[in-house]
């Protein structure tokens, strides 16, 4: 069997220098094992995705050196797949709809825990930013899960609602256990009631991150998915997703974050150095390879924007 993995940037802004990291980390397992190595642009949120940062990935990837086989699948195009998967989902019956706003989710919060002898301890923590839309990144009580179905198709009509998965029921569907392996065949159980009833389609862009990832992970027949340890915290849910879909469960490998001076994860929202500045400033580009793959442990050491001065660091210390 053909061994398969891709690199699935959003184009929410400029690629910087963690997006290049996590990319070579991609091609170079895929050099050492004699695997494709596919491009995804993961552009279903709309609400942040921006046309004109598509075009600028591609180029940026190329001067970096990222190679790829086939078309490059853009989410965008995609949407009866998703569709098809969704109302599987709903004929399974594990899916229901919320009509809740964050606000609504924190004042009940706030209220049960202002409550006497109300222990919140079973709902889902908040986990940091996740990049792709935290569609699982609040804790949640369940507040619409038992609403009567007559009731919700009124609602329905009227009120804007995402979809959830029902954890419980979805997890009973499921006979074998949840989890997956990872590069040394170590099996990883899942537990995804940890995270609480997922959001799967959500109010403003109709499919949520985990259900196109799983979607467009079978498609493509990935057999490997190498991704940064901020998407850890996915993975069970995906590995639901999978075995509720009938969908083949890919390897796992969950690289390490090149992150700053600080120990801070690299960001587009906080405007670390983007490759396109590098590019523009005459930077060598295999300098910048080799630079980002001899880092132990994997450390941005530059705290300035001063880009001619980090252009002559990495000269220096390549």
């Amino acid at each position: 069997m053909k061994l398969r993995t891709r690199f699935a940037p959003s184009p929410t802004g400029l690629l910087h220098v963690g997006n290049a990291f996590s990319a070579l980390i991609c091609q170079q397992w895929a050099e050492k094992h004699h695997a494709e190595l596919f491009l995804r642009i993961e552009d279903i949120d709309h609400t942040r995705c921006k046309s004109e940062f598509q075009q600028q990935l591609i180029d940026d990837l190329t001067w970096l050196g990222i190679h790829w086989q086939g078309d490059i699948i853009k989410q965008s195009n995609r949407h009866e797949a998703y569709r098809d998967a969704l109302k599987k989902l709903h004929d399974l019956g594990v899916i229901y709809p919320c009509f809740c706003t964050r606000k609504h989710i924190q004042q009940e919060i706030e209220r049960m825990s202002s409550a006497p002898h109300t222990d919140l301890s079973h709902t889902a923590p908040l986990y940091a930013d996740l990049s792709h839309a935290n569609d699982h990144s609040d804790p949640y009580l369940g507040i619409c899960r038992n609403i009567d179905k007559s009731r919700s198709e009124i609602k329905m009509k009227h009120e804007p609602f995402a979809w959830r998965l029902h954890i419980t029921k979805a997890m009973e569907l499921i006979n074998a256990p949840i989890g997956w392996n990872d590069q040394h065949g170590h099996f990883h159980a899942a537990s995804p009631a940890l995270f609480g009833d997922t959001i799967i389609g959500r109010k403003d862009i109709e499919f949520s991150y985990h259900l196109a990832v799983v979607i467009d992970d079978a498609k493509q027949k990935i057999t490997h998915i190498i991704r940064g340890k901020d998407l850890f915290s996915s993975t069970p849910i995906h590995c639901l997703l999978q075995h509720l879909l009938g969908l083949p469960t890919p390897i796992y490998i969950h690289h390490a974050l090149l992150v700053g001076t600080q120990g801070e994860r690299l960001a587009k929202r906080h405007q670390s150095t983007p490759l396109k500045n590098l590019k523009d400033a005459g930077c060598d580009s295999k300098l910048l390879r080799q630079f980002l793959l001899t880092r132990d442990p994997p450390v941005w050491p530059f705290a300035d924007t001063d880009i001619i001065h980090i252009i002559e660091q990495l000269g220096r210390k390549a």
